[in-house]
């Protein structure tokens, strides 16, 4: 059997990864020019790490990971909102691990099949018989995965009609400095602002922040960073100040609407492609992962892709919307808005967010 990965990116490595370790004959077409990841850091919930598991290469991902949470939630000044109970969230679920991209991009390349990898193509267009239209010319496979991103070309292709990706009202930076002393993770909230950040195993730390802004705003690097962010708590400041301008990396951040279906014919969508969602959970690459794991499963045990529609359409959209009321609340502006959110979060037990998190993390391959 052959499966078709349209994506070189976490969504379409791991499902390379999850098919062929079920006997598939793989490929994956990518279109940049190199299988490589300019991203910055990523959190992986302990979901995740089950998935990673299950494709085989979970302690490798561990020995490249500082495994631990985020500590909670405080306001610019540096006052705590909220305090994670770390352990309680360990006993709970697992470890969370924080890894750089490019780390976790390197263990699934390894997994695949050398001669899988088609890097430098480009697809233009899918078809649900499993015909993948692209620059080197067309391909055909029993299974196709579009594993192609927020904007992707096979649902487009094969649900001309669905709905695209929406603006989610604010936009996101992303960082990593060099080694600057930090002890744990954690992210401020301020008036329609955000920053977090989250150290990595060689010292260096991750930082990402988010504003209110009009989709395809100006974007002023490292200089509005530090305009926004540069009179918050400290290590605040002196995370911008190590940080070099040509770190930062800036995305409007979208959503998308419920499908319909992730499946048609022989193709299905996976990732980002299927459910892209804000990054307020730190579930969009998690999600990817269990995708993965779920196709493999699926596909092995002859249940096809009704099965993989119906355990993971549901759960996705079910995450997508939770991610979409958090990043609403984070955002608030209003300052009379910011009060009672600050006040409610104060007041919550540090037990609650264990217990809130438990449809997303309760889950197991």
């Amino acid at each position: 059997m052959r499966a078709i990965m349209v994506g070189g990116g976490i969504a379409g490595l791991a499902s390379a990864v999850a098919l062929a370790r079920r006997g598939w004959q793989v490929e994956v077409l990518e279109r940049a020019p190199g299988f490589t990841e300019v991203g910055a850091g990523l959190s992986l919930w302990p979901n995740a790490l089950r998935a990673l598991d299950g494709l085989g290469v979970g302690e490798l991902v561990r020995g490249r990971s500082v495994l631990e949470g985020q500590a909670g939630i405080r306001d610019a000044a540096g006052r705590w909102l909220s305090r994670a109970d770390t352990a309680e969230l360990e006993r709970r679920y697992g470890r969370t691990a924080m890894i750089h991209r490019a780390d976790l991009l390197a263990v699934l390349l390894a997994a695949v099949p050398g001669q899988a990898l088609r890097p430098g193509v480009t697809v233009t267009g899918v078809r649900p018989d499993g015909t993948v239209v692209h620059s080197a010319g067309e391909s055909r496979a029993d299974l196709v995965v579009g594993a192609d991103g927020v904007h992707s070309v096979t649902r487009t292709s094969v649900w001309p009609d669905g709905p695209g990706p929406r603006y989610a009202g604010y936009t996101a930076w992303r960082l990593v400095t060099p080694p600057v002393p930090v002890t744990e993770a954690s992210e401020s909230w301020g008036r329609g602002e955000r920053f977090g950040y989250a150290p990595l195993p060689d010292g260096r730390v991750y930082c990402y922040a988010t504003a209110n802004a009009p989709e395809g705003a100006a974007d002023g690097g490292l200089a509005e960073l530090r305009r926004r962010f540069g009179g918050w708590h400290h290590p605040i400041p002196a995370l911008l100040d190590a940080a070099g301008p040509g770190a930062v990396l800036r995305h409007d951040l979208y959503e998308l609407p419920p499908l319909k279906a992730y499946s048609c014919g022989a193709v299905v969508l996976a990732g980002d492609a299927a459910h892209a969602m804000t990054p307020n959970l730190g579930q969009g690459a998690c999600q990817a992962l269990e995708d993965a794991v779920v196709l493999g499963s699926v596909m092995a045990s002859g249940a096809g892709l009704d099965a993989y529609d119906r355990q993971r359409r549901p759960r996705t959209q079910m995450i997508t919307r939770r991610s979409r009321r958090i990043g609403a609340a984070a955002q608030w502006a209003s300052p009379a808005a910011v009060y009672l959110r600050d006040t409610a979060l104060r007041l919550l037990p540090p037990s609650s967010l264990a217990r809130s998190l438990a449809p997303v993390l309760d889950w197991a391959v």
